[in-house]
């Protein structure tokens, strides 16, 4: 049988704030192991009688915390579970045991397989204190986060937040470099160090960017960021944009917002795609930070349409988008491989497969066609269309032989032309004919809705050169002629290739 291990907190520093009783577990303990030595309350223990080991070499002799709480773990329970039957061996920790120790939590989750007793008695929290000398509520809305592990997608700006575990200006740097991606530089938070300890506590305010220049980060150190009450700090929040659309859309709302349907912002959702492929196309990050967020207002709204029927919202996206991206890359999120993008592709096209599968239908069953929206723009369709043929051999063997059809259909069109053929054959032909030049792109790894984009542009260009040059001369193209228009076209090809 093993003897009990006992895990007590020493509270925030302040040795007059313990309790009798964990006092008394420290007198009376058949060993007392401590997590740190560089705490206040060692030497009002040490005046009690209380000698302790402690586990600050392993601090030194390892490269991680997670590293250290580990190894503490794994001594205790070593020890406990080789010392006599009713013994009892203590552990203490600083502050309360229940709060950012992660040795801890290891000992609650592995004493119990082990067959040993694990008693936890609480202490004063730095918590405590800090809702006593910061002077803001918990109950306010509080949240308590480990710098150690910060994360953007943690960070709430309408709550209070207190940052533990920063131990050095290193963590302090890294944690304001978090921040910063929510909250401005000059945003005010309070740096707490030894808080409730007698001529140790500090406290200084200082605005954001400062936080690492400060020095004395240490094991009593914390970071408050006062909650943002007035809300402008949330406008970089994915909440306060579902909250502000819902409203847009309630009673309260905005009258044309209220009157939409999935139908009448059909056409917006178009418009603000190709607005977005615009500012690709012409590198603009500026402009494409704006028209990203007018697309994704089409979403929103169209999401918020589904939640007020109750159907589905926006979260339900999110998480089904989630879920797709990490099923259909078991090569990042599971135990396939892909060496080459290549590889990936095929991961994701076999795990779309077992997804159909997963929901009763049957791909082998489909047409190879299949999976091609209807809507597509009829040139990125017709790409897309050919490319999945090919997949299953339906195909030309070389470029040269798509080619020899290309003139093939210009031949046929032409004759279609030449004899008067009816206007739907003439319309057909064209077709053809644009069909087979898509078929080149696919053979080139071009991609024909970006050839065509590139040459729109080019032309475009040309175009406005011949204006402005016409302009130059005093003229407009109704003054002009074709002849000089073309003079003006190939000097406009000329300066492209200087």
């Amino acid at each position: 049988m093993s003897a009990t291990l006992t895990v007590v907190g020493l509270g925030s520093g302040n040795p007059d704030r313990l309790t009798l009783g964990i006092v008394k577990k420290l007198k009376e303990a058949s060993v007392v192991y401590v997590r740190t030595k560089e705490h206040p309350v060692m030497a009002a223990l040490t005046e009690l009688g209380v000698v302790s080991q402690s586990f600050d070499g392993l601090y030194e002799s390892l490269s991680s915390f997670p590293e250290v709480y580990e190894a503490i773990a794994e001594r205790l329970i070593r020890e406990a579970r080789s010392a006599e039957a009713g013994t009892e061996i203590v552990y203490a920790v600083p502050g309360h045991p229940m709060v950012a120790e992660s040795a801890v939590s290891l000992l609650r989750n592995r004493c119990p397989e082990t067959g040993i007793t694990l008693n936890i008695l609480g202490g004063e929290s730095f918590l405590d204190e800090a809702f006593v000398r910061l002077g803001f509520d918990p109950i306010e809305g509080f949240q308590l986060l480990d710098a150690s592990g910060i994360r953007r997608s943690q960070l709430q700006p309408e709550m209070h937040t207190l940052i533990g575990q920063v131990y050095d200006a290193f963590t302090a740097s890294e944690t304001k470099l978090c921040l910063m991606e929510v909250y401005p530089a000059d945003y005010e938070v309070v740096i707490g160090h030894a808080l409730g300890v007698e001529n140790e506590e500090q406290i200084h305010t200082v605005p954001l960017y400062e936080l690492d220049r400060l020095t004395g980060y240490g094991n009593l150190s914390l970071i408050y960021i006062p909650a943002n009450l007035e809300g402008d700090i949330r406008r970089r929040t994915f909440a306060r944009l579902h909250e502000i659309v819902s409203i847009l859309r309630s009673p309260e709302g905005c009258p044309w917002d209220q009157e939409q349907t999935h139908e009448s912002l059909r056409k917006n959702l178009i418009e603000e795609t190709y607005e977005v492929l615009e500012t690709i196309d012409e590198d603009d990050p500026e402009h494409m930070k704006e028209e990203l967020g007018d697309l994704l207002l089409q979403i929103m709204l169209h999401s918020q349409m589904e939640e007020e029927v109750g159907t589905f919202d926006v979260f339900d996206v999110i998480q089904g988008l989630n879920d797709k991206l990490i099923f259909r890359h078991p090569h990042v999120f599971g135990d396939k491989d892909a060496g080459n993008a290549e590889e990936a592709l095929q991961n994701w096209e076999g795990m779309k497969a077992e997804e159909k599968r997963r929901k009763g239908l049957k791909p082998e069953t489909q047409s190879a066609l299949s999976g091609i929206p209807r809507d597509l723009p009829a040139l990125m369709k017709a790409y897309k269309l050919q490319k999945k043929a090919s997949k299953v051999g339906f195909d030309w063997d070389n470029i040269g032989d798509v080619i020899s059809k290309i003139r093939e259909e210009l031949d046929e069109l032409q004759e279609a032309v030449d004899t008067g053929a009816p206007a739907e054959e003439q319309i057909l032909e064209l077709g053809d004919l644009l069909f087979a030049a898509a078929n080149a792109a696919r053979f080139i790894g071009a991609d024909p809705e970006e050839a065509l984009s590139r040459t729109n542009r080019k032309f475009v260009q040309r175009f406005r050169y011949i204006e402005q040059s016409l302009e130059l001369q005093g003229k407009n193209l109704q003054d002009s002629n074709l002849d000089e228009m073309e003079e003006l076209w190939q000097e406009a090809k000329r300066k492209e290739r200087a």
